[in-house]
């Protein structure tokens, strides 16, 4: 039974979205209508459904490393094959992306949306596993706005190798790597930007510190500090990587990129070390050590310190209207707030005590959250939490999938 937005609704909308399709482009271009553009049909891609709704799904992997999928709309459930057990699985909407010791597995889940910056396209097809990119060292895995366009960033630790994947290469089932960098090893990473990448460079300490923007042959095009650089996400506004003393926001202006440095008021708390939001939306929400969250303004370039009501294990800005911010709690509470008051505006009890009691579980704990709702995993218990965050924090399913989600991501956006 499907209890998210009614499908009659959304059918609605997306067919006044499609006919809207035929008109003259509006002002605002993006790399998701030039690349559309290139089409032979608008939002057709061969061989692949085209549906009137998000075909939002979830996708969990266990420490085995089988894979399983939810379909939310409809409740289907269905096994995906395995991948090496990962250390961290990351996401971009699309593709799964489980990094090991050795490389990166690569699951194409079936299920996208293509952002059009004023309207969305959404498709379906079948999920296949595609492969393994190469390296050494669990790597951080950066993505952008669109799975079928641009590349995925992907920088692995023990060898200092910096890899960028063609994503319009995935979508045909082929991994194709358009940039491989040697750096000095260290804990860093590659992030997306343009037709070009961010990455970072070490210090005389083997720490992150500086970044260096490329284009698409690798040659260094501008640089930034940013003192242990960590944690990356991508907005409309740009690309966002974390610093010691701030943030450094990455645009790029035809083949010019521009490293901006947004510092965090003076006597701020613990810096962030990993950001989440809704995909694409310009606030993001950063979490460090202190208790509470960083809110970062991309399109204003200004912080905001959300204090929070116990330590946080995880959060994420919505950035809807109302402004919700969805927080793991270190008692396994999840809580919504206001980011425009402060106020906590809705809290559920403690969902995992078994997770909460084992630390190695603890730190796989996901959040994520789309236009409607978060999802919550609790791999101890073996469930995923459904969470109505705009309805007080309402539980509106507990999910369970074939295999237990020690990790856990969203596809379909």
């Amino acid at each position: 039974m499907n209890i998210r937005t009614p499908q009659a609704v959304l059918a609605a909308l997306a067919l006044l979205t499609l006919a809207g399709c035929g008109g003259a482009p509006g002002p605002q271009t993006s790399q998701a209508t030039a690349t559309e553009n290139a089409q032979p049909g608008h939002g057709v891609i061969a061989g692949v459904a085209q549906v009137a709704e998000p075909q939002l799904h979830l996708v969990a992997i266990d420490a085995a490393g089988k894979a399983s999928m939810l379909d939310l709309l409809n409740g289907t459930k269905s096994q995906l094959g395995s991948v090496q057990p990962p250390a961290n699985v990351t996401s971009d909407g699309r593709y799964v992306f489980a990094a090991n010791a050795k490389g990166v597995d690569i699951i194409d889940s079936g299920v996208w949306t293509w952002d059009h910056v004023d309207h969305f396209h959404y498709y379906r097809s079948e999920p296949a596993a595609l492969g393994t990119v190469s390296g050494e060292g669990a790597a951080t895995v950066a993505t952008g706005l669109l799975s079928t366009a641009g590349t995925t960033g992907m920088f692995f630790p023990s060898s200092g190798s910096a890899v960028l994947v063609d994503n319009s290469a995935l979508s045909a089932g082929t991994i194709s790597e358009t940039l491989r960098l040697v750096v000095e090893p260290h804990a860093g990473l590659i992030a997306p930007l343009g037709d070009g990448a961010v990455v970072t460079e070490a210090d005389g300490h083997g720490m992150a510190a500086r970044l260096r923007a490329v284009d698409a042959t690798g040659k260094e095009l501008t640089t930034a500090e940013c003192p242990a650089a960590a944690g990356t996400i991508t907005t409309r506004v740009g690309l966002v990587i974390g610093c010691a003393d701030g943030a450094v926001i990455a645009t790029s202006d035809a083949a010019t990129p521009v490293l901006e440095h947004v510092p965090y008021p003076a006597g701020a708390a613990a810096p962030s070390t990993t950001f989440d939001a809704r995909k694409g939306r310009p606030t993001v929400a950063g979490i460090g050590a202190d208790q509470g969250v960083w809110l970062l303004n991309t399109r204003e370039r200004k912080w905001d310190w959300l204090p929070t009501a116990t330590p946080v294990l995880a959060a994420a800005a919505v950035d809807d209207d109302a402004g919700h911010v969805v927080v793991l709690g270190s008692d396994g509470t999840v809580q919504v707030y206001d980011e425009n008051t402060k106020e906590r505006v809705a809290t559920t009890k403690p969902l995992m005590p078994a997770t909460l009691a084992s630390p190695e579980l603890t730190g796989k704990v996901e959040l994520t959250v789309d236009g409607e709702r978060a999802y919550v995993s609790a791999p101890a218990e073996g469930v995923v939490f459904e969470i109505d965050y705009a309805d007080g924090a309402r539980i509106a399913r507990t999910l369970t999938l074939p295999t237990q989600p020690v990790h856990l991501v969203e596809t379909g956006r």
